[in-house]
């Protein structure tokens, strides 16, 4: 008795989505949207997301 076998093609290696250029343009932008948000309770959240993007890039 055989088997046949299907081969599946192996998925496409996966790629970056952002360079490490950007994201220093993502931490800039954000810096600067903290100033506009800055009394608003939201600005934690932006405040955090700055500093996890300064461990990134």
């Amino acid at each position: 008795m055989t088997t046949d076998t299907i081969e599946k093609p192996e998925p496409a290696r996966s790629r970056a989505v952002f360079s490490q250029q950007d994201f220093g343009l993502i931490r800039t932008a954000i810096a600067h949207y903290l100033k506009e948000v800055q009394d608003q309770p939201e600005s934690v959240k932006y405040a955090n997301l700055y500093h996890r993007l300064g461990r990134v890039a």
